[in-house]
């Protein structure tokens, strides 16, 4: 076992997970939910809310679906990352 192939299997990781980070802050989702229009980005920060004079427990919906939706985003690009942690963790 090569200590230092480790090393550069985690640095290639690393830089593929900074990869990713970066996408994901490009990503931005548009979701609109019981008259409430969210922005979010992939990395899940809220860019703008447009409430439309809608109840709060309305825009709470929305900010949820809006999370959930950023948060499928986010599984879909590490799951592309899956493949070099399998062969780090021996699987």
């Amino acid at each position: 076992m090569n200590p230092f192939g480790q090393l550069g299997e985690l640095k290639k990781m690393r830089d593929q997970a900074m990869k990713i980070q970066k996408e994901l802050q490009a990503e931005i989702l548009n979701v609109e939910k019981n008259g409430v229009e969210i922005t979010i980005s992939g990395d899940q920060k809220v860019q703008e809310i447009k409430t439309n004079d809608r109840s709060d427990n309305d825009i709470k919906e929305a900010i949820n679906e809006a999370i959930k939706q950023s948060q499928e985003v986010a599984a879909r690009k590490l799951a592309s990352m899956q493949g070099g942690l399998g062969g780090l963790l021996g699987q």
